[in-house]
């Protein structure tokens, strides 16, 4: 194995300069939003660097507890940020959401590792900790717009759901075309990366492998599996939320709740 090609310092600031063309450019066309391109990007440093010496740490001394409290952490983060990027949604949507997100998440996460690689032990942080990452990064993304996707979908046709329930319609029945095009959303862009991948664009976990000194064809296996993971990931997730979700916008009696 090839040694690891490293970056200074001085190279690291170098790569800043992607950053004020940036800046150049919306201030010059009066865009706007400077001072947001400026803190997310001293947001993603000061992060990065603290998450860097963390994970140093953790790689060294590799514990059970520890793999198992980072992996509570992001599950709470990704919940979190699900409920910051959709407003308005009610108290029984948000614990579907933690659980889709939990469940989904958890099942693929342990067979993946456990029968895809078959890590041994389970928790060595440096593969467990990365590929917990992935799959419940996507799974965030995929919950995101499959919660925008019913919220929109029932908005629009609202009219037409009352109705139809006056009638005597059943919800599942009449948000059928609602949660199956909400689901399709959300796993879109995990459909679309597939599509893509290898010839468009070298995916992150490929290009980090082979950077890291990995032969093409074993980064390859590894693209491969976590991608059928994240896929997984992301279904069971995204399934689990709008099978159960979508029932908290009706109450008791079968009406469409007036707060949508």
């Amino acid at each position: 194995m090839e040694d690891i090609l490293d970056i200074s310092l001085v190279q690291l600031i170098a790569a800043y300069i992607f950053v004020i063309i940036l800046l150049f450019i919306v201030k010059h066309e009066q865009i706007g939003n400077e001072w947001q391109i400026i803190l997310a990007n001293f947001r993603m440093t000061v992060q990065l660097v603290l998450v860097g010496y963390l994970l140093t740490y953790i790689f060294a001394n590799p514990n059970l507890f520890s793999s198992i409290i980072i992996l509570l952490l992001m599950q709470g983060f990704a919940v979190q940020n699900i409920y910051g990027r959709v407003s308005d949604i009610s108290i029984d949507l948000k614990k579907i959401i933690a659980i889709a997100m939990f469940t989904g998440t958890v099942i693929t996460i342990f067979y993946f590792i456990l029968i895809v690689i078959n890590l041994n032990p389970w928790y060595q942080p440096q593969y467990f900790i990365p590929l917990a990452g992935m799959l419940i990064g996507n799974s965030m993304t995929g919950i995101s717009l499959g919660v925008e996707g019913i919220i929109s979908g029932l908005k629009n046709n609202q009219t037409m759901i009352e109705n139809a329930l006056m009638l005597g319609g059943k919800p599942e029945l009449i948000t059928k075309n609602i949660t199956s095009r909400a689901f399709y959303q959300a796993i879109l862009p995990t459909i679309n990366s597939m599509m893509g991948m290898g010839i468009v664009f070298l995916p992150g976990m490929m290009t980090g492998q082979i950077l890291a000194g990995a032969t093409p064809l074993t980064a390859i296996k590894y693209q491969i599996a976590i991608m059928l993971g994240i896929m997984g990931s992301v279904t069971l997730t995204v399934y689990i939320m709008i099978k159960w979700g979508s029932r908290t916008f009706f109450n008791d009696r079968l009406q469409l709740k007036t707060e949508l």
